[in-house]
């Protein structure tokens, strides 16, 4: 069985394999990176339904909360899960769950939750 090359993108926090002789081969694992460095800092979980393809709407959410908090944020996994679920969860409490709110969140509402979390003082709006 071909092991193919792994690279890690801060950005994402996700490692890709790619197998140079197929290109198109091409597989996605969940890394947390730098959790174990500062444990004071937020871990945030997106779980995403694979049969569903929401992968993709997961991977962007989780580089604009990268991009958004890259101070504040130890690391955002994506999780694959079924059932047509999208939850997303900060240090393993639930704070957005398409079942209960009947829609995905926007870009804007969930970088308003987790501010509200990570800077609750502040107040700023996004």
């Amino acid at each position: 069985m071909y092991r193919g090359f792994f690279h890690c993108a801060r950005a994402s926090n996700l490692a890709v394999e790619t197998n140079p002789v197929s290109p198109a081969y091409t597989s996605v694992h969940n890394v947390f990176i730098g959790a174990a460095m500062n444990p004071a800092k937020s871990q945030v979980e997106i779980e995403y339904c694979n049969q569903c393809r929401h992968m993709l709407r997961a991977s962007w959410m989780a580089q604009e909360l990268l991009t958004t908090f890259a101070d504040e944020l130890s690391s955002v996994a994506l999780v694959p899960g079924s059932g047509g679920i999208f939850e997303v969860r900060m240090n393993g409490q639930i704070i957005f769950s398409k079942k209960d709110a009947g829609r995905f969140p926007e870009s804007k509402e969930l970088k308003q939750l987790i501010r509200e979390r990570v800077a609750p003082m502040t107040g700023a709006k996004i």
